[in-house]
């Protein structure tokens, strides 16, 4: 059932000609007409269907203006390094028992960061972790000896960028709060890293097939992006 609120918000907006983050953002912003600090969100389709293969992004992104959320960060390690971990702000540190805890199914945290030693213990939890997308990985830095570095980026704003089997991704560039300026640098952020990831799956032609702005709650708006995606 749609709600008073949100038959009062412009109706057929992705009827509108595609325009840049510059004048669309205070349209969105304005939707969120909620109470809570709604998230502004991008939706991307991208041509991942090459000749010979497809195209399979997963990567992070420090976000420069953070994302305006809490993230509970967990970290697996040795004894000898859970004093650095909790130094560092990780939330939940355990070696052995906290492998069982999350084997029985106590997954109480957003991000998981484990040392290369124990990943080959937490590797044999994929059917637990993978589902979830908690399941570390040395390509987006959370398997890693420098413990510091991984909590204090996962809890100042990091943002995944994966590519579904359709080809779309979903990804936040912060809150409905933030300044515009905020928002937009965020958002040059993950359009740097579109174009690294272009190249390194070395596209031919473009990658972005369209582009999409929204709030939680609001509705969606073409984007008009440059010319190197």
């Amino acid at each position: 059932m749609v709600s008073k609120r949100y038959k009062k918000l412009p109706e057929k907006t992705l009827e509108h000609a595609p325009e840049v983050i510059e004048k669309v953002l205070p349209i969105v912003k304005k939707n969120c007409t909620t109470k809570f600090d709604e998230s502004v969100d991008l939706s991307f389709q991208i041509y991942n269907k090459q000749k010979k293969s497809e195209i399979n992004i997963r990567t992070v992104v420090n976000l420069p203006s953070g994302t305006g959320k809490k993230v509970k960060v967990a970290v697996v390690c040795e004894d000898a390094k859970t004093e650095e971990a909790k130094s560092a702000g990780a939330d939940i540190v355990g070696g052995d028992d906290f492998i069982e805890k999350i084997k029985g199914g106590e997954l109480n945290f957003e991000k998981l960061i484990c040392t290369p030693s124990m990943m080959i213990k937490l590797s044999k939890l994929g059917k637990v972790l993978g589902p979830k997308g908690l399941m570390p990985n040395p390509k987006l830095g959370s398997v890693t000896e420098n413990l510091k570095n991984a909590i204090t980026d996962a809890k100042s704003g990091q943002a995944e960028i994966r590519n579904d089997k359709d080809g779309n991704i979903g990804v936040s560039i912060g809150k409905k709060s933030f300044g515009d300026d905020k928002l937009i640098k965020n958002f040059n952020a993950i359009l740097e890293t579109l174009e690294k990831e272009k190249s390194n799956n070395t596209v031919k032609g473009d990658l972005i097939k369209s582009a999409f702005i929204t709030s939680t709650m609001g509705v969606s708006y073409k984007l008009k992006l440059g010319k190197n995606i």
